[in-house]
């Protein structure tokens, strides 16, 4: 159903390359679920994605954990009406889509999560002001969790000693995850 959904929008609106729809489901679905790996989120824990694109990781995030709250970060409009619709098609009553910047956002959340949409460290001082300093409910502490491959070392730099990388190939044996990882980085 999911894949269908995508199909139909990819068609009007491109938010997905089209040399991937053919791996829909391991390079996007799949990928995005690498968070819930990590930590299960709890009822009543929130959500923010970054940079949610065509809604990934949030959309199968929110699918897999309906008592949880989401909000869908993007800063062009006909992503974020994708997001929407799609959401609506799923019957997700548990997603906000969201039309602006990370910068413009005020809301305080469990959980920031994205996908690569930029260098951690440009990430972090916009995206920290969102993270709740409330006690976590969750299994791990409030903060990011990250969807980033390639090398690590130099792009966390001196956060690297608080960063908690999860190798996504010790999720799933597909070789797409080969060089691919799970940030985690309590705030």
């Amino acid at each position: 159903m999911l894949k269908g959904l995508y199909g139909t929008w990819n068609s009007r609106i491109n938010v997905i390359s089209r040399k991937d729809t053919d791996n829909f489901y391991i390079h996007h679905v799949l990928h995005s679920l690498a968070i819930a790996k990590v930590v299960t989120f709890v009822p009543g824990t929130r959500i923010l994605d970054v940079g949610t694109g065509g809604g990934f990781p949030g959309i199968p995030l929110a699918i897999m954990f309906p008592e949880c709250s989401f909000t869908l970060l993007d800063s062009i409009e006909k992503k974020i009406k994708v997001v929407d619709a799609i959401s609506q098609e799923c019957g997700l009553t548990n997603v906000i889509p969201s039309r602006k910047r990370v910068e413009e956002e005020n809301g305080k959340y469990d959980f920031i999560v994205s996908r690569a949409v930029m260098e951690f460290q440009k990430f972090l001082k916009p995206a920290a002001k969102n993270i709740s300093r409330e006690p976590s409910k969750n299994a791990i502490g409030n903060g990011l969790l990250l969807l980033k491959g390639g090398e690590l070392n130099e792009e966390l730099g001196r956060y690297m000693e608080r960063a908690v990388i999860h190798d996504i190939p010790n999720f799933f044996e597909e070789s797409f995850f080969e060089t691919k990882n799970v940030i985690y980085y309590p705030v």
